[in-house]
């Protein structure tokens, strides 16, 4: 599994769609077939941003998966004892950042023989 990132700003406000796909596309790629989804969409979408839009469009066309909305179980983790919990997925979107919080963000690559836990 691949994974592809469409982001969003403006003054008040960030957010971006993680997809996955089984197929690498490089970022050339990538940007083609996102441009092309946004000219499909700008105009029409009904969704809440361009990005959840294109993401939808990259969905039907291309074979992309919005994983943000395959997700199955989010856990907060904490370094404080008992403070590390499950978030039920259907409140992660209420809990999270506002733009007063400040926010991070981590890209991590690795390779597969690179990881430290796999099956031999």
């Amino acid at each position: 599994m691949y994974f592809y990132e469409l982001s969003e700003a403006d003054d008040e406000i960030f957010a971006n769609v993680l997809l996955g796909h089984d197929a690498e596309y490089d970022e050339q790629e990538y940007l083609e077939i996102v441009m092309e989804a946004r000219e499909n969409v700008l105009k029409t979408f009904e969704e809440d941003s361009l990005i959840e839009a294109i993401a939808t469009e990259l969905e039907k066309r291309h074979g992309f998966v919005h994983i943000e909305a395959s997700l199955r179980a989010s856990v907060r983790v904490s370094a404080e004892e008992g403070e590390t919990v499950i978030t039920p997925v259907d409140e992660r979107q209420a809990l999270a950042p506002t733009e007063e919080d400040d926010f991070r963000s981590m890209l991590i690559e690795t390779e597969t023989e690179d990881r430290p836990y796999r099956d031999n």
